[in-house]
């Protein structure tokens, strides 16, 4: 039995020493979790708060530095500059710190408005001397773009050179020809405004006789294209060539409506002397020099004659170069379509008013049943350009009859769409007075 009575002594003394460990634990923890917050606080106070915005300065490191009261807004000049040019003990100089949060977005030093006691016995610096120096040397994106950006004298030259043609002249004395090599141009200006290219190609004239023409091929997508294609003129005798001139017409081609022309060069041939060999030459390309005239305008219309169904598609695109009302006030354009078959105006259709456009989009399809016993021969097209007006009858500004009888390229177009039934032919006509 007396083995049993001291293991129960020596159970019952466990719980007593544990409370003691715990109440010792206790003492210690809870001094040690206030320690923690009061650290934790501490730090909260002190953190340094995030920064909007930080210059990126090419060549300079800058590192925003803790709001302490190391550095006061009235600091000296002096005290400023011998801090820069303080070097490290390894001989590289300190990293440079900016006071961000005393700057702008642009850099510049703020003006805070502090409430400042009047007395005689304290002598504040003003920001302003401490800092007009430093914002003389300070460099705005402002300043910048000015001075990056191009004068109005430098843009006009820009605008200016449409290029340069290069071209070599020979007359062969055993063919008696007289030879011409386009070679090749340079910086064309764009005519394409998506692309920022163009397709150029070049058209020759020999002049005053304009007997002679030629082109070259067209070149896709390029604005220094390289042609090196030679003309050779047989019949022009030695001793003409100095009469004569040559005119160098650059145009960009375009698929749906007339090519763009880019400029042209005009070379008389008096003084040149083509008895030692070849000669190379260049020239600067021009604007065109275009005669204006009081005018009625342009008309782009598309025709597709169908044989199988005997329908004549009339679409009208578009116009261009309008003249203005004789209000001098910007027309307010359509185009009325009537077909005639002999002197009998069978359908008439119009467009829609384009409001205030010297250039208007039209780009309507109108269908016409022709007859199949007569056909295409004794059917007339006209198409008359109005100007809409509301209070006023409409003023006829220009018309177009297209016809197996016309002259010009209107006659030729007719011509084409009788030759090729089911081809849309598309050609730009000069309006005449109505």
């Amino acid at each position: 039995m007396a083995p049993i009575v001291t293991g129960e002594a020596q159970f019952a003394a466990v719980p007593a020493a544990v409370g003691i460990i715990s109440a010792f634990g206790l003492v210690f923890t809870v001094p040690l979790f206030a320690w923690i917050c009061c650290q934790r606080k501490s730090a909260k106070t002190n953190k340094t708060p995030p920064y909007k915005f930080v210059h990126m300065l090419k060549g300079v490191d800058i590192y925003p530095e803790k709001l302490n009261n190391k550095k006061k807004f009235g600091v000296d000049e002096k005290t400023e500059l011998n801090t820069k040019n303080v070097t490290s003990p390894t001989g590289t100089k300190n990293a440079l710190h900016l006071d961000l949060d005393k700057r702008d977005l642009n850099g510049n030093f703020t003006q805070p408005n502090y409430k400042v006691r009047s007395s005689p016995d304290l002598d504040i610096p003003s920001p302003q001397k401490c800092f007009v120096e430093e914002s003389k040397e300070l460099v705005t994106p402002e300043g910048l773009l000015s001075n990056n950006a191009p004068s109005s004298t430098e843009k006009t030259e820009k605008k200016a050179k449409l290029g340069t043609l290069f071209f070599s002249l020979e007359y062969n004395f055993e063919k008696k020809a007289f030879v011409v090599n386009i070679k090749e141009a340079h910086g064309l200006s764009a005519m394409d405004e998506q692309s920022m290219t163009s397709d150029p190609y070049v058209k020759m004239t020999i002049l005053p006789d304009k007997k002679h023409r030629v082109k070259t091929r067209v070149l896709r997508k390029t604005l220094d294209p390289t042609f090196d294609e030679t003309f050779s003129f047989y019949g022009i005798l030695y001793g003409q060539v100095e009469n004569l001139a040559l005119h160098f017409m650059v145009l960009s081609f375009d698929r749906f409506s007339r090519d763009d022309v880019i400029g042209e060069v005009l070379v008389p041939l008096s003084g040149i002397d083509l008895s030692e060999g070849r000669i190379l030459m260049n020239r600067e390309i021009s604007k065109r020099n275009v005669r204006k005239a009081v005018g009625r305008g342009e008309l782009l219309v598309s025709l597709c004659y169908q044989s199988t169904t005997n329908t004549l598609t009339v679409v009208v695109l578009k116009a261009r170069h309008v003249p203005k009302a004789e209000s001098s006030e910007l027309s307010d354009p359509y185009v009325k379509v009537n077909l005639y078959q002999g002197n009998k105006r069978v359908c008439k259709k119009k467009t829609h008013v384009k409001k205030c456009s010297p250039n208007p989009v039209f780009n309507e399809l109108f269908v016409f049943d022709i007859p199949s016993e007569r056909g295409l021969e004794d059917t007339k097209v006209e198409l008359l350009l109005l100007d809409s007006g509301r209070l006023s009858r409409n003023d006829v500004i220009g018309q177009l009859l297209l016809c197996a009888t016309a002259e010009g390229t209107v006659g030729e177009h007719w011509r084409e769409i009788c030759e090729h039934p089911r081809r849309q032919i598309a050609k730009w006509h000069t309006l005449s007075e109505g």
